[in-house]
């Protein structure tokens, strides 16, 4: 029986990112919480491994309160001292404060995080053959990093948005074959 193909880059090692791969990853998501969750772990990804936001991803959300926008736009000095003690998550002052920061400024979006990012979703993206043919940064990524830091959103830069765009569905990146491609 032959192994199914899946995307290189979710290994074959750890059940989480497996599972991550398969059930998760290029999937559309949408709600502004769950948006606002997904720009916080890939803030917190940046210089990272995936798998290690990945295997902290429930700490994160104990942490910053399941991602709620209001609750994290009201953090204080306190709230930030306290994260910087939590050692189940990434313990960085620039990005707990990128990630408050970003509450603020989702919070105060017109129409909501989802529907900002939503505008920058590209269904006719070519699909890869490989993950060869799969970019770093596209036009859409750029345009979307350009508008989330006109509203002040920090740590958001088009690779950053491309991820972002990869993870939550805004574009299907699975290679031609693999098997999560049509699911």
């Amino acid at each position: 029986m032959t192994e199914p193909i899946r995307c290189t880059w979710a290994g074959l090692a750890d059940p989480m990112y497996l599972a991550y791969h398969d059930d998760e990853w290029g999937r559309p998501l949408k709600g502004d919480d769950e948006v606002f969750e997904r720009v916080s772990l890939e803030t917190f990804q940046s210089g990272l491994s995936w798998l290690t936001i990945l295997r902290k991803r429930e700490n994160f959300r104990a942490a910053f309160d399941r991602f709620s926008i209001p609750k994290v736009a009201a953090y204080t000095e306190q709230d930030v001292e306290r994260l910087l003690g939590d050692a189940g998550i990434i313990r960085n002052r620039a990005k707990i404060e990128a990630v408050i920061g970003n509450a603020r400024a989702a919070h105060d979006l017109p129409g909501g995080l989802s529907e900002l990012v939503w505008r920058h979703a590209d269904p006719d993206a070519p699909v890869p053959a490989t993950m060869a043919d799969v970019p770093a940064v596209t036009p859409g990524s750029k345009a979307l990093a350009k508008e989330l830091k006109k509203h002040g959103f920090r740590f958001v830069g088009p690779t950053t948005a491309y991820a972002l765009m990869q993870a939550i569905g805004l574009v299907n990146d699975h290679i031609k074959d693999c098997l999560a491609r049509s699911r």
